[in-house]
């Protein structure tokens, strides 16, 4: 089995899908054009295609094994979902659970899901169509959401989200595990156990948040959406276009980047493709990759 040990904890990379997502200036605007030409050994090919300057990027999961329950950090896309905005999304069909499967669990074995916040590409499969209904993917599970994402993502709150990436998503899936009664609402931080904690980590989205993992020698921080590209190590500044407060954004992403080239930390962000995993050292008011972690993918 594919798979790294980090204290007690076991972790496998789940892959939905990877590729091009979006042309580099629609992605990351502020971001000068000169930046990424001087930063191609870094990005291509896993992060910027090598002649169509399109940001490369995975949908994921990181399925963790500790104290003995099976812990699902963000779900992807999912599939059959409408998704008008996203054409490759729309009506997806890709075969995540047997993904799921090769890695040793099927659904109703899966404990925890950890939704780091509620945007559309980490909610998808918290539900799957069963005879025209939107269920609960994971019967046994309960499903952490952030509080302030949970309201803010609600459509009775939110008049900017029809006709937006993430419209129907609240509907199909998060609203039905809520009425199911798996999901559990939380603020600030959270203990998850003894190897794992929640904390908030706003900017990306209201209630955007972070895991960090400290067992035995070993720390880690699954970063969520603080990163969407290497050259944010480089550029910590710049946030990307589906940044809800960009400027808050960079606050966070500076905090955490600095506890992780402090504590030596395995970073391990929602959507890098390639390895997947890195330990970063500050290099003056940036960051540099120390190393790649040699992260197989399911």
């Amino acid at each position: 089995m594919q798979e790294i040990k980090l204290g007690d904890v076991t972790v496998i990379r789940v892959e939905e899908t990877h590729g091009p997502i979006m042309p580099t200036g629609a992605f990351f605007p502020a971001m000068p054009d000169e930046a990424w030409r001087a930063h191609r050994d870094l990005l291509v090919p896993d992060h910027l295609g090598a002649d169509d300057g399109m940001v490369h990027v995975a949908m994921q999961s990181w399925l963790l094994r500790s104290e003995g329950r099976n812990i699902l950090i963000d779900t992807g896309i999912g599939n059959d979902k409408n998704r008008p905005a996203v054409p490759p999304w729309h009506q997806q069909q890709v075969a995540y659970l047997g993904r799921l499967a090769a890695a040793g669990v099927k659904p109703e074995d899966i404990d925890l899901v950890v939704n780091t916040h509620l945007h559309v590409d980490h909610v998808g499969w918290n539900t799957r169509l069963v005879d025209g209904q939107w269920l609960p993917t994971f019967p046994n599970a309960t499903y952490l959401m952030p509080a302030a994402d949970f309201h803010h993502w609600n459509p009775a709150n939110n008049p900017g989200i029809p006709g937006s990436v993430n419209e129907n998503a609240y509907d199909d899936s998060i609203a039905p595990v809520h009425a199911a009664g798996q999901v559990r609402l939380w603020e600030d931080s959270y203990p998850i156990d003894g190897n794992l904690r929640l904390e908030a980590a706003p900017g990306h989205t209201p209630g955007h948040a972070v895991i960090k993992l400290r067992s035995g020698g070993d720390r880690a921080l699954f970063a969520g959406d603080i990163v969407h590209t290497p050259l944010q190590l480089h550029h910590h500044a710049h946030s990307s276009c589906f940044c809800e407060d960009p400027a808050q954004a960079a606050v966070t992403r500076r905090r955490l980047l600095d506890w992780a080239a402090e504590t030596r930390s395995l970073v391990l962000p929602a959507h890098f493709s390639g390895h997947s995993a890195l330990e970063i050292n500050r290099h003056g008011e940036s960051y540099a990759v120390k190393r790649w972690g040699a992260f197989p993918r399911y």
